[in-house]
């Protein structure tokens, strides 16, 4: 009777918490929930939080007292994530999710972020898991009844994210490193769906050019040259020459691009963009009209054919591959046909 009794009474204490935890009928909250989100580079950067109100309260030094750790918000702890590996006031800190809690004095704030992201508030705070401790200086600011995180002050590779509350602004900046994020992603693509699109290795060329890879940037411009030669990636390359002490092989490039009409993948562009959202059965129509007024398209008739296999309508795939088979001129173009072919027959299994 005894066991069962403590049963029962622990069935109670936990029923009761939930009830507790969970409002009976959806009301207002004191404290809302919200939460904010950014992209830095390709960095994704989200903050959870609930908002407490001032309600003519004192904040500083009064509901949030100076010297002790603060959940940087109401109810459970705040969080917040990131996708890569981020510099925090310049300080390294791992990707990952994060509790974020603030030590505000009348003058210098400490900002942190613990490993364990999941309690509530800072009753289950220890500061022994803690990944990372930054200085950051409070500013005045216009008053704000509500606490609220937003993204400011962005730039390609930072940010600031500002915590404002009362008459206060808290700021908190944060940067990414592009060349080590973005680089290895870019590696990935290229590597993949994205391995036959000159297009692909054309923006991946400039970017490389901006974060001064020229080695990456003149191996990606070459490969879509190789791909489709026109006069874009062929002046890309050029500039990448010159930016490598290579001014001969420049000019000569820059002379080359002058004789190039306008790009066959740059006239097809509107049926892949069709392709990639898809919107398969307009996609098929542009296709369709473009062949019809570019009868040796073979670059049409096998992206025809892809289409009509991501439709699952093989018949028409096979059409559209034989005829592509039989307008491409030369050996290496039937063997860019060929593995479309095989590409899509893999994807079927």
């Amino acid at each position: 009777m005894r066991m069962r009794a403590a049963v029962l009474a622990l069935l109670f204490v936990c029923l009761s918490a939930a009830a507790f935890a969970q409002p009976r009928v959806p009301t207002p909250q004191a404290s809302p929930q919200a939460s904010v989100s950014e992209t830095i580079g390709i960095t994704e950067i989200a903050v959870d939080y609930h908002r407490p109100a001032v309600n003519k309260r004192k904040i500083w030094g009064g509901l949030v007292a100076y010297d002790v750790p603060w959940r940087a918000g109401a109810n459970e702890a705040t969080t917040i994530s990131f996708s890569t590996p981020v510099k925090v006031e310049g300080q390294p800190l791992p990707a990952g999710r994060y509790s974020l809690f603030m030590i505000p004095t009348s003058s210098q704030w400490t900002v942190v972020f613990n490993k364990f992201a999941d309690g509530w508030g800072t009753y289950s705070y220890d500061p022994a898991e803690d990944a990372l401790r930054v200085q950051v200086t409070p500013q005045p600011a216009d008053l704000q009844e509500r606490l609220s995180y937003s993204f400011e002050d962005l730039t390609d590779n930072s940010g600031t994210l500002a915590l404002r509350w009362e008459k206060l602004r808290v700021p908190v900046k944060i940067e990414v490193d592009l060349k080590s994020t973005v680089m290895p992603a870019v590696r990935a693509a290229l590597r993949s769906g994205k391995h036959w699109d000159q297009g692909a290795y054309t923006e991946a060329a400039r970017f490389a050019m901006r974060q001064n890879d020229l080695d990456s940037a003149l191996e990606w411009a070459s490969r879509a040259v190789e791909i489709a030669p026109d006069s874009s990636n062929t002046r890309l390359k050029a500039n990448v020459l010159e930016k490598r002490g290579d001014a001969k092989g420049a000019a000569e490039l820059r002379e080359r691009a002058k004789t190039y009409p306008v790009s066959e993948w740059g006239s097809l562009n509107p049926g892949f963009m069709l392709q990639n959202d898809k919107k398969y059965d307009e996609a098929a129509a542009w296709f369709n009209n473009y062949t019809a007024t570019h009868p040796q398209s073979w670059r049409a008739f096998a992206s025809l054919g892809a289409v009509y296999a991501e439709k699952g309508d093989w018949t028409k795939a096979k059409e559209s591959w034989d005829k592509a088979m039989s307008v491409a001129p030369t050996y290496s173009e039937k063997v860019e046909v060929q593995d479309s072919i095989n590409s899509a027959g893999a994807e079927a299994k």
